[in-house]
């Protein structure tokens, strides 16, 4: 699935995925565009989704984000 599937699944808006991930608004942006995120990111993003909809949701689930290494 990709992020803004997740997004929806987990009933948050964008500002509200940054804030649950504990990252900033416009680098959740970047990854939203298809730019590169770190991986500290990425991690942030998959734990969030993770808790909120109760499954592991790994990096490599999340079609189209790109991870930079």
């Amino acid at each position: 699935m990709d992020l803004e599937t997740l997004r929806i699944q987990c009933g948050w808006s964008r500002n509200e995925m940054a804030r649950q991930a504990g990252i900033d608004a416009n680098t959740l942006l970047k990854a939203f565009r298809g730019q590169s995120v770190s991986m500290g990111t990425a991690d942030k993003l998959a734990t969030a989704i993770s808790k909120k909809l109760g499954r592991t949701i790994h990096i490599t689930d999340i079609e189209g984000l790109i991870v930079s290494r």
